[in-house]
């Protein structure tokens, strides 16, 4: 698999939920909380490798039922396009099913092929014994493993932070991190709030709060803080673009379109 595509999806879909007090905000499970998303949402990701338009991600969110319990479910899917399809095609397919109140994930999906590497797995999560139940489908074979609490796929976690984080208490400087689990291991990925900023997009100025997720540098990227995040600073809380500097070139992933959002796409005109 490639290492590159791996990070920069696990960024794209999930660091975002990283902003989460996971560690030091317990959430109360009869507490109603106001969504910031809704059945229907729907957003589409373009992603530049340097000068080349190289990838679209799409990503949509509908009311479903899992075991007769209502839930929410949200699939990813991303593909290379045009000639970095030549290179390097890429056809990534996830789902996940989660609780509409607490947003914890219940049942992720993995069906991936990635320049040759293919992978396609399950996961079952069991949040009353802390374990994650992983069926590999390529290689039929099943395993379980130890999660922590709340942890959250890579998918959930978006949905996860744009409910319960607390934007209005937020630092300068100040770190975040939250439980994941994703490829059979238990992550804490943290992110930094780096303040607010007016960002131009192609849908004109948008007010966002800019963060800084922490990745290994080395192989892919150049530093340990050389990716920027941006995300809409309204009721909506969604990523509108990302940077990275990698170790050869850059990369960068921007909203593209996007279609029933729970509240108004804020525009600033001056």
């Amino acid at each position: 698999m490639s290492m590159k595509k791996k990070q920069l999806l696990i960024l794209l879909l999930c660091s975002i939920g990283q902003l989460c007090l996971a560690q030091s905000i317990k959430k109360n499970a009869t507490t109603e909380v106001k969504l910031p998303f809704k059945a229907g949402e729907w957003f589409e990701f373009r992603i530049h490798y340097g000068f080349f338009n190289a990838s679209y991600a799409t990503l949509e969110l509908s009311q479903d039922t899992l075991n007769d319990i209502p839930v929410l479910h949200s699939k990813g899917y991303g593909k290379t396009t045009g000639l970095a399809r030549w290179f390097f095609k890429l056809e990534d397919h996830y789902d996940t099913y989660f609780d509409e109140k607490e947003i914890i994930p219940y049942w992720f999906i993995r069906d991936i092929y990635e320049g040759g590497y293919t992978k396609n797995l399950e996961i079952n999560f069991d949040h009353n014994q802390n374990l994650a139940h992983v069926n590999d489908l390529k290689n039929k074979k099943k395993q379980t493993f130890k999660i922590t609490d709340s942890a959250q796929d890579l998918i959930s976690a978006f949905y996860y932070l744009r409910a319960f984080y607390p934007n209005n208490k937020l630092k300068l400087n100040e770190a975040f991190s939250i439980n994941m689990f994703f490829d059979k291991e238990n992550y804490v990925f943290k992110m930094k709030f780096l303040g607010k900023e007016n960002l131009n997009t192609k849908f004109g100025k948008i007010q966002c709060m800019k963060f800084r997720p922490y990745v290994q540098s080395g192989r892919v990227f150049r530093e340990q803080e050389s990716v920027s995040l941006w995300i809409t600073d309204d009721d909506n809380k969604i990523p509108i673009r990302l940077q990275a500097d990698l170790a050869i070139g850059s990369i960068k992933v921007d909203l593209e379109k996007f279609k029933n959002l729970v509240a108004p796409f804020k525009i600033q005109f001056n």
